[in-house]
């Protein structure tokens, strides 16, 4: 785990294996963004000219290594862009030093310590600076043997924030607010890493378990017995297929000043592969991501606790394998949901819908202010908006747009999308309530539209649909690496902080 400390020390006295410095570009000009005045001095004043020699450019994403001169302690600078310099008397924006920061972070792997020098003007920006940087040092390792270990470069082990003011309570506080969301988001990570041999329904229940012990939260487990006479339909049907049974996981952050409840729902589907309705080769091989949403709730609570926020938070995961068989659903059965409603699977791909079905009903009972459920629900949503953004459903217009606020506040892209009460018709079932699929065509709204019929009534409701951004098959870029992205765990972290403040 890197370690994160604020600094007193000038970016020329610090001993450190690398210093941290921005660059951008004014015009066709090469600057050196503040924060980096000791190291300019170091060069001469020449930093920004001995960089384009280097064929740098100031450009978000880049990276420029050069040896450091006399005067500076650390041994090598690291020079990082960050694209077009602000007008004066304006700041970066926290999404750029935070990207700017990963980057950093992400090129430094194998060092012990490094300062981070980036322009840092508030609490703000110390927080972005240091949350990027620990976000950028993740690493996935638990499966290398020790002799690849060993020959295998660590992620970088410390970060030290130059700039920051240690002694003064808003930056000391946001650096530990940004520790603690990023340690969490990196717990993510790792889960959805994780290989769906040893992570399966049983074995998620249990990290919880142990988990909530650690930070004083309520964890209650249903097992299949207890999901079978509750009569959870939905989770049963789409777990009976698989050899290890599904679980509903109810974890709980309370706090004694709370005045709001914020629900929180996560699809926990730790391996699908389609169940009856087969997905075919080059669709499956990633499908241990399918808990994403699972793990972001997991996650938003236990950050929910660490930072003592005023709000209570319940996270239920709804955890399967979707599995063919014998035993599985098959397309044409109807399943008795938890809700009392009948459902006709006509795609048991469509399962991720099922189990959050249950959950959300279940969710409902308890009366929270608001309810938002996260899963990485549908193709479809990856067709409308791409690798990296998430949709946003709602029954509520200003609640979608106060969520699609908070995303953007936190830089994780996201996009309201709507849900036409014309493609209703498309699920109705000639054999039970409703269907489990629609019409082809907008088929992440259709899939919202489903969850829609399962949330209580007269309460606020958001789907998040991180099908795209949960995980990354590309290169790493910025602080987000290649697999398990830990996406939207930010912004709920965000949406409990606002609601805590009442804002929400």
């Amino acid at each position: 785990m890197t370690a994160l400390t604020l600094s007193t020390a000038g970016a020329a006295t610090l001993r450190a294996d690398a210093l941290v410095v921005g660059v951008a570009k004014s015009g066709k000009t090469l600057v050196v963004a503040s924060g980096a005045e000791a190291v300019d001095k170091a060069f001469d004043g020449r930093l920004a000219a001995v960089l384009e020699t280097l064929g740098a450019s100031g450009t978000e994403g880049e990276a420029t290594k050069l040896p450091a001169p006399a005067g500076l302690k650390a041994p090598v600078v690291l020079a990082v862009g960050l694209g077009t310099a602000p007008e004066d008397g304006e700041s970066y924006a926290a999404e750029t030093l935070r990207r700017a920061a990963g980057t950093a972070a992400r090129t430094l792997t194998g060092a012990k310590k490094a300062a981070f020098a980036l322009p840092i003007a508030s609490a703000e920006d110390a927080a972005a600076v240091a949350e990027g940087a620990l976000l950028g040092a993740y690493a996935f390792d638990a499966y290398r043997t020790a002799n690849e270990a060993k020959d295998a470069k660590k992620p970088l082990a410390e970060v030290a924030l130059l700039g920051a003011k240690p002694r003064d309570k808003a930056h000391k506080a946001a650096a530990e607010r940004a520790q603690a969301v990023a340690e969490e988001i990196n717990r993510a990570r790792d889960l959805i890493n994780m290989p769906p041999n040893d992570l399966y329904p049983e074995s998620f229940a249990a990290i919880v378990t142990v988990a909530g012990k650690e930070h004083g939260l309520k964890v209650q487990v249903l097992d299949e017995k207890a999901l079978d006479k509750g009569g959870y339909g939905g989770i049963l049907g789409v777990g009976k297929g698989a050899v290890r049974g599904p679980r509903l996981v109810r974890v709980a952050y309370t706090h004694p000043k709370a005045e709001k409840t914020l629900a929180l729902v996560g699809k926990g589907i730790t391996y699908d592969s389609g169940g009856i309705s087969l997905k075919p080769a080059g669709h499956n091989e990633t499908m241990k991501c399918d808990m994403s949403g699972a793990a972001a709730v997991f996650a938003a609570v236990v950050a929910a606790s660490r930072i003592g926020l005023a709000v209570n938070v319940t996270g239920w995961l709804a955890l399967a394998e979707n599995m063919p068989s014998g035993n599985a659903t098959r397309p044409g059965d109807v399943l008795r949901m938890y809700s009392g409603k009948t459902v006709e699977v006509l795609n048991t791909d469509a399962e991720g819908r099922l189990v959050l079905a249950d959950a959300l009903t279940k969710a409902s009972e308890e009366h929270p202010d608001a309810i938002v459920d996260v899963a990485t629900l549908t193709g479809a949503m990856v067709l409308a908006l791409g690798n990296r953004t998430f949709g946003i459903m709602a029954n509520d217009d200003d609640y979608r747009t106060a969520i699609h606020e908070v995303a953007e506040e936190v830089g994780e892209a996201s996009w309201p999308m709507p849900l036409p009460a014309d493609l209703r018709k498309g699920m109705d079932s000639p054999t039970a309530d409703i269907a489990n699929m629609g019409e082809r065509m907008g088929g992440g709204l259709v899939a919202g539209l489903f969850l829609q019929e399962f949330v209580g009534e007269g309460i606020t409701w958001a789907h998040l649909d991180i099908a795209g951004p949960a995980f990354h098959e590309g290169a790493p870029y910025g602080y987000t690496p290649k697999g398990g992205t830990g996406s939207s765990v930010r912004t709920l972290v965000k949406l409990a902080e606002r609601t805590a403040a009442g804002q929400l």
